[in-house]
């Protein structure tokens, strides 16, 4: 069974500027991109996975819940949203009280909950500072706690918006680490992100949005490889794809070390 099925997927904010058009989807448990231009409908639609909106038609289905008879809090038991700033997730005055909310909230026990978050925080390398207020970390730290704070749930399905904001090359390289330790745990891990490199170096499969509908849906190098679909939904392949373009190479490389084992042995 699929993690996620969508099916005919429609939204609208106010009748008549219909903002997701008749979607369908069905998400395994490979890592997820979703790209696209501002006003793709990619923020929507991950609010209607967590259920924050209703679809105006068709059904989304979480491990085989329909989103539209359950409410937010019974869906948090399967699928987990981590935002874009932290700033508007963190409000606990220590970080294990933050990371453990999630997991008291939808009903774990109190030693259940402080050994999840204890191991998440280990996860995100910030296990020394259990007693800390959030807000004396860095914004690269308190991005860290609420990723950490999700996890902590164990939920199937986590979400990260824009994970790389604020992140310098070491906590983009631990993100990494995290979505991959996810992956190999079994959890559906997606995210909603502009950073084209990191989609390149980290999920299996993207998926492009634009004008409210699915315009490519693939590996991330088949994705990565449909030129003029990307420039039609205004958007780049990474640094490395677009110089091996530019210097006619066919394959379609995704990072710096395939480019230069590929010419090491040309």
């Amino acid at each position: 069974m699929s993690k996620i099925s969508v099916k005919n997927l429609r939204f609208s904010y106010n009748e008549g500027d219909e903002i997701l058009k008749g979607m369908n989807i069905e998400f395994d448990e490979r890592s997820t991109a979703i790209i696209g231009q501002n006003g793709a409908g990619k923020t929507t639609f991950v609010k209607l996975l967590k259920g924050l909106l209703k679809p105006t038609e068709g059904d989304i289905f979480i491990n085989g819940i329909n989103t539209k008879k359950v409410t937010v809090a019974e869906l948090s038991k399967h699928i987990g949203l981590v935002f874009q700033n932290p700033n508007d997730q963190i409000f606990k005055n220590k970080v294990i009280d933050e990371v453990m909310f999630g997991a008291l909230n939808i009903g774990l026990g109190a030693e259940k909950a402080k050994e999840n978050s204890i191991k998440a925080l280990e996860m995100v390398g910030l296990e020394d500072k259990l007693e800390e207020n959030p807000y004396d970390l860095s914004l690269s730290e308190r991005k860290l706690i609420t990723i950490a704070s999700i996890v902590a749930m164990d939920t199937d399905i986590i979400i990260l918006d824009e994970p790389t904001i604020a992140q310098d090359h070491l906590g983009i390289e631990k993100i990494k680490a995290i979505i991959k330790s996810l992956r190999e745990k079994g959890k559906l891990v997606l995210t909603i992100i502009h950073d084209m490199d990191f989609v390149a170096e980290t999920f299996e499969r993207t998926l492009v949005f634009a004008r409210g509908q699915i315009l490519l849906d693939g590996t991330t190098r088949e994705v990565y490889s449909h030129r003029d679909e990307l420039e039609e939904a205004y958007l780049e392949p990474p640094h490395v794809t677009q110089l091996c373009q530019m210097l006619g190479v066919k394959e379609t490389f995704l990072t710096v070390e395939e480019f230069i084992n590929f010419k090491k042995n040309s």
